[in-house]
Parts: structure tokens; C-alpha cells; sequence
């Protein structure tokens, strides 16, 4: 299936009886607005890997000068976390949500909502940079209070997840609704699920995200408070920040699930399966956030356990997909000719140029970097171990095999793939496009595991460790036995730039390529090998509800224990003498010196 550009030049106006003047217009601004999500969020992410570059040979002591082309050390790591993390992903996220509600549904997107998100968002990201690069917002990507910093970063970030969140309100939701009319004995097809409950994840972890932006950030960024909640503000934050996770994840298992197995030449080996895995998502992904605040003061153990459970509920979507999508691969491969137990590896299309298969390389390479990273999150989530690896190098580790790996892998190969079909181009300098996914892999499995180690050996994140502990000179603080590690995570990173770099010449090339044929969008959708009547599985609506109920149990609680030492105005220490475990002068006799 594919839209062509006069299927693009009829939706765009939301009307085929359309002047031509205006249909042409409008089909301008609809491929303006879905080019410019995918090369805008592109060109800052070429800063945020060269200054991620720059993070890790600092780190490492390689680089020992206090700043980078007038961008100091955590200036750069702040514009690293938020443009990669944040800016690059939602772009992505509402380009790729665009692109599979036209060519599932086959109906118009509206003119005027899409130039409203592109403002808010393009508008927003601009704001948040000033801030950045001008040093006046150097609160990384968690912006904890109370660091804080200026109002227009606050502003800049609110008005790229209200512009985000406009096309699946008055877009998405009013063109699904009014397919199911014309199609009332049909499913939703599976790629427009897996992009309405990413959506409504989302739309559900901005809220607490807002909530302390615009009543707590915003206050202090203004001089209108001069105390602050920080364990609120924490709590709020890691409401929306693991869970975001899953907002950066989701597009990537709708290609994993949709369009891998077409790739590797078979089907998708269950449809019911990979719409389950879908709607767990939802449901277990938002109430985990405490397994982020397990050494924090102030929250009950026992919430903090509860967040643990459901940390690991939320695998059983993952291991449903791995069981799924390698399937799907083992049925490919074998119509290619595998035999044997894994013999059936050898056959699946690692190198192959053939049409649209360079794409596989990029999903398969992700998914390999993904095993690191669910291996390694396993760890985070248990309460005991988290202890040992907590705000270490390892935690670097783990969440750079993720949204670094599966997540930032397909979504570049995606980001090429929809240049070359927007353009009406093939893609260009395909050995590049080829090498850019092992390359990045490589070097991220190098990377990873040299942080791991640092980490379990006690190396702390966040921290421009090359000028402290890893400096000779300095006596008190020095550890030589992070110092191999440490270089080898260098050269883990130096080859996954040069990766990103062999990427950056195939997608310029296309870019600039002359047009050969007329613009579409078109996706290689697999069909499902099993489809059977699932009623569990096709309705969205319970499972929404399910989850704003295990929301409310799960958060309702903890967000007032945080909210019990104010707010604003009001920030008394963690525990007062009268609610101490050990009354004062108990402790002070058992303290007591013979």
C-alpha cells in the first residue's frame, strides 16, 4: 500500500473538490511540515552526538579543557540529554504518528492543526536552546530542583509537549473515530493502536510533568518563590520520566512489529500477541517511577516495593515481543531457504541493499543493543541491587543501550527512509547507510560495557570525572583503576560517532538527491501469519480505564507523602526529631562514650 503524492495532495486539504491552486498549496505545506519533523529534530541531534563525544572523552580524561567551543561540561551534557532525549524523540514520535495515521486510515490530516503543532514545537525547542546554549539552563536532562533555570527553558519545554500532543486530539482521535464508522466490523490496523495508546501514554505523563513545571519550576524561574519542594518535584518528575521510556520505545515495536517481518521476507507471527504487548505497555509502564527514587527520603518502602513489582510487570510486554518478533524472523528466514536450529540466521538480510532491506540492519542491530539494556534494567528495578549501581556509570550504561540503541537506531533508519519517500528519491550512498547501524552498535556495545564495569566500581554519573578522579595529579581523589575502563568507553564512543557520521553522508546525499518519482508514503507492512478473533485485544477503551485506576492506586499516595512537607513555601527537613525510628536521646545514650 502507499499514498501517493495526489492521495498526499487531496488529504491535505481535507477535501478533493479543492481548487488545484490551493490542493498543490496544501500539499506543500503538508510535506514542509513532515520533512521539517524529521530534518529539524536531525540537524540538532548532529550537536547532541558531537557533544556526547565530547562527554565521554572529557570523562575519560582525554579531554581536559574547562569548555568546547564556549560550551562547558555540563552546559554539554544538558543540551546532550535534552536535544537526543527529548527534542529528537517527540519530533520523531509525532512525524512517524503523521505518517502511519495517512497510510493506514487513508484520510486527510488538517492543515491548520499540523502548522499549530509545528509552530509550538519549533517555537518551544527554539526558546529551550537560547537557554541552553547561552548557559543560562545547565540543569541536565532532569532539571531537579533546586537547580533551576531561566523561564524561557520552562516555557520553551511546555510548548513543545503542548505542540506534540495537538495532532492526536484533534487529528488522530477524530479520523480514527471516523474510520470505525465507515468500518465498523473491522480492526483498528495494528500500527494505528500501537500509535494511539504511545499517544495516550504520553498525554498521560505530561500532566505531572506540567504540574511541576508550571507550579514549582516556574515559580522559583520567576523570583515569585524562594523555597521549593524538591521531593514533590522528584516524585513528579520520574511520574513522566521512566515512562517516557516507553513514548521513546512504542514507535520503534510498531516497526519491529509491522515492518521487520516483511523485511526479513516472512509475516508477523501474531497479531493478538504483538496488540497485547501494545496494550500492557499502557498499562504497566506509568506507575514504576519510584524504582527511580528507591534511596530517597520521605517515601514509604512499601510504595517504593509496590513501584518494584510492576517495574517488572512491565517486561512481559518485552518478552512477549522478543518471543514474537523472533518468530517473525525465524519465519522469514526459512522462506528464504533456513534450515536447522539456527542455521536459519544465516539467511536473514543483514547486508542485503535489495530495495528497502538496508532498513533491517538497522532493526536488528537495535535489537541487539536492546538485550544489554533489558538485561541491565532487570538490575535497576530490584530494590537491593539498585542500591549498589545507583547514580553510577552503569546507569549511563543501561539507558544508552536503550534510547541510544533500539530507540535511536530506528529511528534513524525511519528518518532516511521517510526523506527518500517524501522526496520521491532513492536512498543514496547505501553502503554508508549500510555500515551506520553496525558501526553505531559496535560502539555502543564497547561503550556500555566499559560503563558498566566503571559503574560497579563505584564511578558516579553525572560528574565530569577526567578533571577529578581520573586526574594524577590529584592525590585525595584519584582512581587508576577506572582509567582503563574509562579510555576503552572513549573508543567505544569514537566508533559510534564515526558510525552516525558514515549515516549523516547516505542522508545528506538523499536529501539533496534529485527527485525521480512523485512523493509518498509508503510503509512495507507485513501481514500476520496468525490473526485470530481476539475481543480482549481490540478495544482500547478498558484498558485505558485499567489504567488510570492502577494509576490512582499507585501514585495517589507517595505524591501526598511528598506533598505533606509543602509545596512552595513550606520545605521542613525529611523527618523531624518526633517521627525519628530513633528517639534523640535514646540515640544519644546508646551513642554515649565510656
Amino acid at each position: 500500500m502507499q499514498i501517493t503524492g495526489d492521495y498526499l495532495r487531496s488529504v491535505a486539504v481535507g477535501s478533493a473538490q479543492d481548487r488545484s491552486g490551493d490542493a498543490a498549496q496544501a500539499t506543500g505545506a503538508i510535506r514542509f511540515i513532515l520533512l521539517s519533523q524529521l530534518i529539524i529534530p536531525f540537524l540538532l541531534l548532529i550537536l547532541g552526538v558531537l557533544l556526547g563525544l565530547y562527554q565521554v572523552l572529557a570523562r575519560a580524561g582525554i579531554i581536559r579543557s574547562a569548555d568546547i567551543f564556549g560550551i562547558n561540561y555540563y552546559q554539554g551534557l544538558t543540551l546532550h540529554g535534552v536535544i537526543n532525549a527529548i527534542v529528537f524523540t517527540t519530533f520523531f514520535a509525532v512525524a512517524f504518528g503523521n505518517a502511519i495515521m495517512l497510510h493506514q486510515l487513508k484520510r486527510p490530516l488538517k492543515v491548520g492543526v499540523q502548522w499549530a503543532s509545528w509552530l509550538l514545537m519549533v517555537g518551544g525547542t527554539l526558546m529551550a536552546a537560547w537557554a541552553m546554549l547561552t548557559g543560562r539552563a545547565t540543569v541536565l536532562y532532569t532539571f531537579y530542583l533546586p537547580m533551576v533555570a531561566h523561564w524561557s527553558f520552562y516555557v520553551g519545554a511546555t510548548l513543545l509537549l503542548i505542540g506534540s500532543i495537538l495532532p492526536y486530539f484533534l487529528d488522530w482521535i477524530p479520523n480514527t473515530l471516523a474510520w470505525r464508522r465507515e468500518n465498523p466490523n473491522a480492526k483498528l490496523p495494528l500500527a494505528v493502536l500501537g500509535n494511539l495508546v504511545n499517544f495516550t501514554l504520553w498525554f498521560l505523563i505530561i500532566l505531572p510533568l506540567a504540574t511541576t513545571v508550571l507550579f514549582q519550576m516556574l515559580p522559583m524561574s520567576l523570583g515569585l518563590a524562594s523555597e521549593v519542594n524538591p521531593l514533590l518535584s522528584r516524585t513528579l518528575f520520574w511520574f513522566f520520566g521512566h515512562a517516557l521510556v516507553y513514548f521513546w520505545l512504542l514507535p520503534s515495536y510498531i516497526m519491529l512489529y509491522t515492518m521487520l517481518p516483511k523485511l526479513a521476507g516472512g509475516k508477523l507471527y501474531s497479531d493478538p500477541a504483538a496488540r497485547l504487548a501494545f496494550l500492557l505497555f499502557l498499562l504497566f509502564s506509568i506507575p514504576v517511577g519510584l524504582h527511580h527514587q528507591y534511596t530517597e527520603g520521605g517515601l514509604s518502602s512499601g510504595w517504593k516495593l509496590w513501584h518494584a513489582f510492576l517495574t517488572f510487570m512491565v517486561a512481559l510486554p518485552s518478552f512477549i515481543t522478543a518471543f514474537t518478533v523472533a518468530a517473525s524472523l525465524e519465519h522469514g528466514a526459512r522462506q528464504n531457504g533456513g534450515q536447522g536450529l539456527f542455521g536459519w540466521w544465516s539467511k536473514l538480510p543483514y547486508w542485503s541493499r535489495e530495495g528497502d532491506k538496508w532498513l533491517f540492519a538497522y532493526f536488528i542491530s537495535g535489537l541487539i543493543l536492546f538485550l544489554f539494556g533489558g538485561i541491565t534494567g532487570i538490575v535497576n528495578a530490584s530494590y537491593n541491587l539498585n542500591l549498589v549501581v545507583h547514580n553510577t556509570a552503569w546507569i549511563v550504561g543501561h539507558f544508552h543501550t536503550t534510547v541510544g540503541g533500539l530507540v535511536t537506531l530506528s529511528f534513524l533508519g525511519m528518518t532516511l527512509y521517510l526523506i527518500a519517500r517524501l522526496r520521491g528519491v532513492d536512498v543514496k550512498a547505501k553502503p554508508f547507510a549500510l555500515a551506520a547501524p553496525y558501526l553505531w552498535m559496535l560502539g555502543f556495545v564497547i561503550f556500555e560495557v566499559a560503563l558498566s564495569i566503571t559503574g560497579l566500581q563505584g564511578a558516579p554519573r553525572r560528574s565530569n570525572i577526567g578533571i577529578s578522579y581520573l586526574d594524577p595529579s590529584n592525590e585525595l581523589l584519584y582512581r587508576g583503576d577506572w582509567l582503563f575502563w574509562s579510555h576503552v568507553g572513549a573508543l567505544g564512543g569514537v566508533l559510534a560517532v564515526v558510525g552516525f557520521l558514515s549515516y549523516v553522508v547516505s542522508l545528506v546525499g538523499t536529501l539533496f538527491a534529485k527527485p525521480v518519482r512523485a512523493p509518498e508514503i509508503d510503509f512495507p507492512i507485513a501481514e500476520a501469519l496468525h490473526d485470530n478473533p481476539t475481543p480482549l485485544v481490540v478495544n482500547l477503551r478498558p484498558w485505558v480505564t485499567a489504567t488510570l485506576a492502577l494509576i490512582a492506586i499507585s501514585y495517589t499516595y507517595p505524591v501526598y507523602e511528598s506533598m505533606t512537607r509543602g509545596i512552595i513555601t513550606k520545605v521542613p527537613g525529611y523527618q523531624s526529631i518526633e517521627n525519628n525510628l530513633v528517639p534523640q536521646q535514646t540515640l544519644r545514650e546508646q551513642t554515649k562514650l565510656p
